[in-house]
Parts: C-alpha cells; sequence; structure tokens
C-alpha cells in the first residue's frame, strides 16, 4: 500500500498542503508524476545519493513518486525531503505512524544536509489552518516558522534527524519564538535617524507631511544636497508596524527567500531601493516561476528610487496601477498570482542632466531644451500619483559645521502616530481608506471644505504659478495632512499656502 508524506506549494504569498504518495514494486525505474517541474524531477538523484550517504539503502525497484493535487505544478526542490522519507517508508526503513501528524519540508544535498527553503511562514500557517500537529524543515527557516502559535516547529540539519525522529530514537527539539515579545522588543529599531542630518528643516518638514498623510514624494535637487540620507531616514518617522502588518511583510520576505536565519520577524517598516538599470518584471513580480517584485516587497514599507529619469520608462509606467490598487496581479495563461503591494513611493532626481539647475550659486550649463527634455523622462501620469514635489537646496557651511541637536526621529514620529489617529477616526466608515493619500475625489470634495478666502488663494496660486489642473485634489489632500497635524478641524490658508508650495514640477519652467 502507498505511503503518503505531507509537504506544501506556495503561490503567490499563500499556501496548498501537497500530499507526496510514494509506492515500490516489481522493476527498476524511478517516476515522478503529479506535474513537477526540472527541479523536482531531478530530486531522485539528490535523494538517492542523500539516502545511501546517511547510511540507509535507496531500494532497486521501480518507485513512483505522485505529487497530488495532480492538476498543480509543482516547482523548486523543496520536496526532496518529504520524497526521501516516503521512500524510506515505503521500503520499511522509517516508521509511518506519525508520518501524517507532520509537514515536512527541506532540500536535500548529495551528504544528506539540509538545505533552505523559500516561503516557511505561509507554509507553517497553511499547516497550522490544514490540522497537522508541526512542520520539519531545515533549521535555517526555524525561527521564520516558528512565529505560528500553537503549532510545534523542528528545524534539523540532516535527513538522518528526521529518519531517527520517525523512528522514535531520538525527541527533536522544538523551536519557539515568542511572537509578541519578540515584536514588542525590536519594533521601529532603525539605526538611522533623522537628527544625523544637519539643516535641511523644510525638507523634514516636507517628509514628515508625507509620512502623516501616506503621501508620495519626489526630492528635486543638486548632486550632494542630501535627497538620499534623507530618504534613507523616511522609514524612522513612520508609524511603526502593528502585528498583523508585521507577519503579512514577513510572508512576502518569506517567499522571496529574503530572510536570514537569525530573523523570525520583520518588525520594522522594508526600504527597498532597485538600482535604475531594474527590469519592469524585477519591479512589478512575475518570471517564469512569479516571484514578488520590488514594489511587493516595499509592501507596508517605502520604495525609493533614486535618479528617477534614469530608469526606463516603460518600468516606471508599471508602477501606475499598482500606486492606485495597492497590489499586483500576475497573470500566466493557466493561473494568476496576487501580491500586496501598499507602499510609499519616496523618488529623487537632478533638476537637469548636469545637476546645477535652478542652483543657487552654480550655474546650469545644460543647451536650451534639455532641462525640460531631461525632467520629460518622467510622465504627467506617474507626477499626478506624487503628492509632494520638494525642491532641495545644498546645505551651507554654518549648518554642517552647528554643534546644535537635531530633532530626533521619535519625536517626529510621535506627531506622525497622531495625525494617523486623526485620520483612522475620519475614515472609520470608509473601507479600504486609511490616510489622507487614499482619499478618492469625491471624499476630498466631502472632508477638505476651503472658505472663500482659501478658494481665491488655490485660484490665484492656480492662476499665477501656472499650476496643472490635476494639482487640485493633491493639494487639497496635502493640506488636509497638514491640518491634522496642527490638530486642526478646518484647512486653513495657512494649510493650503504650505501644500501649494510642494508642487514644484506642476510650475511653469518645470515640466508640468
Amino acid at each position: 500500500m502507498p505511503i503518503k508524506t505531507y509537504g506544501s506549494a506556495v503561490y503567490g504569498i499563500e499556501a496548498i498542503a501537497i500530499t507526496i504518495e510514494v509506492n515500490i514494486s516489481g522493476g527498476t525505474k524511478y517516476y515522478m508524476v503529479g506535474l513537477p517541474d526540472n527541479a523536482v524531477k531531478e530530486s531522485m538523484l539528490r535523494v538517492e545519493s542523500a539516502i545511501n550517504n546517511s547510511g540507509y539503502r535507496m531500494p532497486r525497484q521501480k518507485i513512483v513518486v505522485n505529487l497530488a493535487p495532480a492538476d498543480i505544478r509543482k516547482e523548486g526542490s523543496a520536496y526532496d525531503l518529504a520524497i526521501a522519507i516516503g521512500i524510506l517508508a515505503e521500503s520499511n526503513q522509517v516508521k509511518d505512524e506519525k508520518l501524517d501528524q507532520y509537514l515536512i519540508m527541506g532540500e536535500v544535498s548529495l551528504d544528506g544536509g539540509l538545505q533552505p527553503i523559500k516561503g516557511a511562514l505561509p507554509i507553517a500557517i497553511q499547516g497550522r489552518s490544514d490540522g497537522f500537529k508541526g512542520l520539519i524543515l531545515p533549521k535555517a527557516n526555524a525561527r521564520e516558522a516558528a512565529i505560528v502559535n500553537d503549532f510545534e516547529v523542528f528545524g534539523v540539519d540532516n535527513i538522518k534527524e528526521v529518519i531517527r525522529f520517525f523512528n522514535n530514537e531520538i525527541i527533536l527539539e522544538r523551536t519557539i519564538v515568542d511572537t509578541h515579545q519578540e515584536f514588542s522588543n525590536n519594533v521601529s529599531k532603525y539605526e538611522s535617524d533623522f537628527s544625523d542630518v544637519r539643516g535641511q528643516e523644510n525638507i523634514k518638514r516636507a517628509l514628515e507631511i508625507a509620512a502623516a498623510g501616506g503621501h508620495n514624494a519626489l526630492l528635486i535637487g543638486p548632486p550632494g544636497a542630501g535627497k538620499t540620507m534623507l530618504a534613507k531616514r523616511f522609514p524612522s518617522i513612520l508609524p511603526p508596524l502593528n502585528l498583523f502588518e508585521a507577519l503579512d511583510t514577513t510572508k512576502i520576505h518569506s517567499v522571496a527567500g529574503k530572510l536570514a536565519a537569525s530573523d523570525s520577524l520583520m518588525t520594522t517598516r522594508p526600504f527597498r531601493s532597485p538600482h535604475h538599470t531594474i527590469s519592469d518584471v524585477a519591479l512589478v513580480g512575475g518570471g517564469t516561476n512569479p516571484q514578488p517584485g520590488e514594489i511587493s516587497l516595499a509592501h507596508n514599507g517605502v520604495l525609493f528610487l533614486d535618479e528617477l529619469p534614469e530608469f526606463k520608462r516603460t518600468v516606471l509606467e508599471v508602477m501606475r496601477q499598482p500606486l492606485e490598487e495597492r497590489r499586483v496581479t500576475i497573470s500566466r495563461a493557466k493561473s494568476s498570482v496576487d501580491y500586496p503591494a501598499s507602499f510609499m513611493l519616496v523618488a529623487s532626481m537632478n533638476p537637469c542632466p548636469c545637476g546645477f539647475y535652478n542652483h543657487p550659486e552654480k550655474d546650469c550649463v545644460c543647451a536650451p531644451g534639455v532641462v525640460q527634455k531631461y525632467l520629460s523622462k518622467v510622465s504627467g501620469p506617474l507626477l499626478d500619483r506624487i503628492d509632494l514635489h520638494v525642491e532641495v537646496t545644498p546645505v551651507n557651511f554654518n549648518e554642517l559645521a552647528s554643534n546644535q541637536p537635531a530633532e530626533k526621529s521619535g519625536m517626529i514620529r510621535e506627531r506622525v502616530i497622531q495625525a494617523r489617529d486623526i485620520q483612522l477616526k475620519r475614515f472609520e466608515n470608509k473601507s479600504n481608506v486609511f490616510c489622507n493619500a487614499q482619499m478618492s475625489s469625491k471624499t476630498v470634495r466631502d472632508l477638505c471644505q476651503i472658505s472663500e478666502e482659501g478658494q481665491g488663494l488655490l485660484k490665484s496660486a492656480m492662476e499665477k504659478l501656472g499650476l496643472s489642473a490635476r494639482a487640485y485634489d493633491r493639494i487639497l489632500k496635502v493640506a488636509r495632512t497638514i491640518a491634522d497635524l496642527a490638530d486642526s478641524e478646518g484647512i486653513s490658508t495657512e494649510h493650503l499656502a504650505e501644500a501649494i508650495h510642494y508642487r514644484s514640477l506642476d510650475r511653469e519652467g518645470w515640466a508640468g
């Protein structure tokens, strides 16, 4: 009678149970069925070497391995361990009395050692919901899977430990992680702090507004003005992750294989900064075997695009839909995969190829028309999704040399959290709206009422500064956030004036 062991397949950021059935009968060949890819088919050679090198016997008979359900494609090498244990159980070298209680996952080396797998966290979540007692997997993935409560997780170094466990010869040490303790001890621990930045108080103010309202931001300025330094510290002023967000973020990084062996739970908001040579597939996700892209790895965190005009136009345009819908769907002929992509976009750019257009001291040497052409590399529809355009000017010597202590990120974060709390109460009856940046045009009209004086200011600004029509809603959203930071019920003319200041690229003379 065939022996059954159990594994798991990851699709998107979710997992489904896979039954590995092994049958040994008269004959000499190995057969692998159930839509395996090449990595799964090659497992028989790895399994044979691992079994023999661990002091056990690989049966010299016909072996049929079926991966059920047979209509789902199986990919990767993570089924090696479950296949090996199934073969040994079917050949009476391993007792089968506990096999139905555990998920078994791991890639085996030729000497019987185990290599890490991807997706250990969603596999553990699926295993618990399906009623399994526990999960046996490589030790490098144990802490990652152990954040699932009420579920036994055993990290092992080699196949021999697993065999001896099922034969009741040893007791494996359970990996235990106190999820709440892990989360509370490490939440919002960032290496970089805004207090490291000298001067640039107006830029810090703009980023505080962006954090408070969930607004995307674009920093425009000459080389060396501090754009990248400021952007890297931006996550430190965002509200801390809650436990649900931390688990959701960890699942994505688990599926992508981005968690180190020492990590169990991501407790800080991710900061992703891809190089400008990135492809559209690497940014948005996909591939032959779909994997999360950079926008999904930045879920609940920040995606930083340095030197924005240097990115290929096709790469930038694929972000337009995810920026609106906060998720991305990767469609293939036989299946489609959804990845969450709720991230804040922070981008930086030079104002021109030489970098000194609008510089207070240095002259721009670019030919006529070159500045406009350079800025036009960033399309209007993408700029339409960026609420704050912030001009960054160089820091003078006196500010750099000053010993005056700068405001710490924690102090700014407190103000951001208070503003976000106001917004959560405001949108408690609206689904999928959690901050001001997510308001629809109708919601903006309802919640961002301004006085006649404010209307006059906004009309004057749009006419005199040449602001585009698309800037109207953006200005109102940002003004609402500024009012929240000031704990003001209404939007005053001062709030509107500051919001208008953050629309640089909508002004005449820029690529509006």
